[in-house]
C-alpha cells in the first residue's frame, strides 16, 4: 500500500504554485494576483465541501460575496489542508474527527438566510460610528480601570495562601 497524500489529488487552479504549502491566509495582506488565485482555489474546495457534506442548502452560491462567510470558509480550508495534506502524521489521534466537529460548529455561521432563495442579498450596511466615538474610546483607554489597573491574576490571593500553607513553620 502506498502513502497517498490527498493534496496530490486536488486540482490546482491555473497560476497556482506547484504545491501550496499549508499556511495561514490573510486576505487583506495578499497582493491582488495572489488573492484571485487563492479565491479560485478556495472556490474549488468550497464546491467539494458543499457536495461531500451535503451543505448545498447551507452554503449559498454567493458565499464569496459575504466577507464573514469567506473568513469562516478560509479557516475551515486552512485547517483541512493542515489536517489532511499537511503533516505526514497528524499531531492528534483524532485530527480528522476534530476537523469535522469544527465544520459542524461553523455550519450555523455559513448560513445566509437572506440568500437562501437563490437571489443574492447584500450584507446590511455598516453602521457608522457616532461623532466623537474615537475620542471617547481614547479617553476610556487612558482613564478606565479596564486599561490602567495594575496587572494581577485573579487567583493570586489563593496562590499566596496555598504557598504560605506549604511554607508554614513546623
Amino acid at each position: 500500500m502506498t502513502d497517498l497524500n490527498p493534496a496530490d489529488l486536488w486540482p490546482l487552479p491555473p497560476g497556482a504554485p506547484e504545491k501550496p504549502e499549508p499556511q495561514r491566509w490573510v486576505w487583506a495582506a495578499m497582493e491582488p494576483t495572489e488573492r484571485r488565485i487563492r479565491l479560485t482555489e478556495l472556490a474549488g474546495w468550497v464546491e467539494w465541501l458543499r457536495t461531500t457534506f451535503e451543505l448545498h442548502n447551507t452554503i449559498t452560491h454567493c458565499w464569496y460575496r459575504h466577507p464573514a462567510v469567506v473568513e469562516h470558509l478560509t479557516a475551515l480550508y486552512a485547517g483541512w489542508m493542515r489536517t489532511y495534506a499537511g503533516e505526514a502524521e497528524p499531531a492528534r489521534e483524532l485530527a480528522e474527527a476534530d476537523w469535522i466537529s469544527t465544520l459542524h460548529a461553523f455550519t450555523p455561521r455559513l448560513k445566509l438566510p437572506a440568500c437562501a432563495t437563490g437571489t443574492h442579498q447584500d450584507p446590511p450596511p455598516r453602521v457608522p460610528a457616532p461623532p466623537g466615538a474615537d475620542e471617547a474610546f481614547d479617553l476610556y483607554v487612558k482613564v478606565s480601570d479596564a486599561a490602567s489597573a495594575p496587572a494581577g491574576h485573579p487567583a493570586a490571593a489563593e496562590l499566596s495562601r496555598r504557598e504560605a500553607e506549604l511554607n508554614a513553620p513546623l
